[in-house]
């Protein structure tokens, strides 16, 4: 019998790095599970029509983006500043204009009333309102003087103000525009008042005259400042004659 021979080496001897041997006690504490991922093909019905209509949307999107027609898919996110209100947008703001009206129909310095803002802070549609308003009162006179109204308030306004930049004034058109505007309503407090005692021509012509002076002030007041020194009644002679035009406008006188 001959010797057995040397035993050959395996061809592959594993190491530690490929496996790891666990003992029968510790693989029963071993457990675990492999969960499928969930994945759902929607690839639409009728003979594959979803998947045609995916693949005609990324060709449609694909042939805009190389013509450089690319910013028609973009989307604008929706920008606070378009959700204002109405008044905002339009710059209108109620309280300051019912300020204002209370400034023009008190011009007592006594009363405590910041008049200057009437001034130094000039809106649009207040005076507007006021001009239209008038413009309404007015029907009642002569319904062919409303569009008058709003002219000579237009270039009334631009009169006066050309004349306060001669004489030195530190005035704008939009300033002028506004006081103007504003103090249109002694006007129309007193038209009611005319309504009533029309048939009293003594009474009548008193009232005419406190609510040109009224007027008068209550402009004169804000637009003619210290910087006119001597020169006011230039200025305050001109706004005065303003305000006879309107009531004229009015009364029909």
């Amino acid at each position: 019998m001959q010797p057995p021979g040397p035993q050959q080496p395996p061809l592959y001897a594993p190491s530690n790095g490929d496996f790891t041997f666990v003992s029968s006690a510790e693989a029963e504490d071993l457990s675990g599970s492999i969960a499928s991922p969930d994945v759902k093909l929607n690839l639409g019905g009728g003979g594959g029509g979803g998947r045609g209509e995916f693949i005609k949307e990324s060709t449609a999107t694909t042939f805009l983006r190389q013509r450089g027609y690319g910013w028609l898919l973009e989307v604008e996110d929706d920008d606070p500043e378009d959700n204002k209100p109405l008044l905002e947008e339009l710059d209108i703001d109620l309280k300051d204009i019912y300020y204002k009206i209370r400034c023009v129909l008190m011009p007592m310095p006594s009363l405590g009333f910041n008049r200057q803002v009437v001034r130094d802070n000039p809106d649009f549609w207040g005076p507007l309102a006021v001009v239209l308003f008038f413009s309404m009162v007015s029907l009642y006179g002569q319904f062919k003087v409303v569009s008058w109204i709003i002219t000579i308030w237009i270039f009334g306004s631009l009169t006066i103000f050309l004349l306060a930049r001669v004489l030195g004034g530190e005035v704008a058109y939009g300033q002028v525009l506004g006081v103007i505007g504003y103090s249109l309503l002694p006007l129309i407090v007193i038209a009611p008042v005319l309504l009533v005692v029309g048939s009293f021509e003594v009474v009548s012509t008193l009232i005419k005259l406190f609510g040109v002076f009224w007027a008068a002030y209550s402009a004169a007041s804000l637009l003619v400042g210290e910087e006119f020194k001597t020169k006011k009644p230039l200025l305050i002679y001109p706004i005065f004659l303003l305000y006879i035009y309107f009531l004229s406008l009015y009364t029909g006188v």
